[in-house]
Formats: structure tokens, C-alpha cells, sequence
């Protein structure tokens, strides 16, 4: 059914991923499917990270960790920005798009106020992808 899975993560919430990131290894498992891991990193310093080469081996890190201790592999997608705030909706459907996703598997948090009028980074790819995805809270 899904043959390529991306899961959006943030480095800096990685704590907050692990429902999402146990429910697309349970998916990429049960179809054969594989699995990526994306994050989207601007192209100048930032705290945690001082440019994209290093952003990359952080997310590879990650992808491995993921990989030892779910049984299945993933593969890390690092995207840059010029500015994540403001586009990281549109690197991530570029991506999906480019890449041949055809499931999003994304965390999620509890709405808050502002997401009334803002909305959401998974309420943005619901909207205007043209493929399933998974929201998980």
C-alpha cells in the first residue's frame, strides 16, 4: 500500500517524536516500505548546529539511533532554508513530492490558541499534499 514514508522531525523535540517515529517504523515494517527521516535546517549558524554539513551528520546520527532501536531502517533528508520559520511548510511538501512520498507520518501537538488562526505545521500538509498523512498526538 505505502512504498515511501517521511517523517518530519525537528532534532530539538526529538523527545516529543517517539509516537510517531514507532508508528511509521510500524508502517514502513507492515508494508515493506521505506523509511526517511526529514528536518529542515537554515543555511546560516544556529543554536545546536553551526551549518548544514553539520545538521546532516546530527540527523544521520539520529536516523541510526532510530534504526538500532526499531528494527527498521531509516534514512535522514536534510533540507536547508534560508528561513525554516517561514517555509519549512513548502521544504517539506517539495520534499515529499521530489522524493516520491506517498505517506507523511508527522507528531503533532495539542492545538493551542494561536493555532486557531495560524494553523498548524500538519494542518498545512493535510491541506495541500495530494498523499496520506498521518498525524500523531
Amino acid at each position: 500500500m505505502f512504498k515511501r514514508i517521511m517523517v518530519p522531525v525537528d532534532l530539538d523535540h526529538a523527545d516529543k517524536l517517539d509516537k510517531a517515529l514507532a508508528a511509521a517504523a510500524d508502517l514502513a515494517r507492515l508494508y515493506n516500505a521505506s523509511l526517511t527521516v526529514a528536518g529542515v535546517i537554515s543555511t546560516a549558524p544556529g543554536h545546536g548546529v553551526h551549518n548544514p554539513a553539520e545538521y546532516q551528520a546530527r540527523l544521520a546520527e539520529f536516523a541510526r539511533d532510530q534504526t538500532d532501536k526499531r528494527g527498521v531502517a531509516f534514512e535522514p533528508m536534510a533540507l536547508t532554508s534560508h528561513d525554516p520559520a517561514v517555509d519549512l511548510d513548502v521544504r517539506l511538501q517539495q520534499a515529499a513530492k521530489e522524493g516520491g512520498i506517498d505517506l507523511v507520518v508527522m507528531a503533532s501537538h495539542v492545538p493551542a490558541f494561536r493555532d486557531h488562526f495560524f494553523g498548524s505545521n500538519a494542518g498545512y500538509l493535510v491541506t495541500h499534499l495530494g498523499i496520506s498523512v498521518f498525524v500523531v498526538r
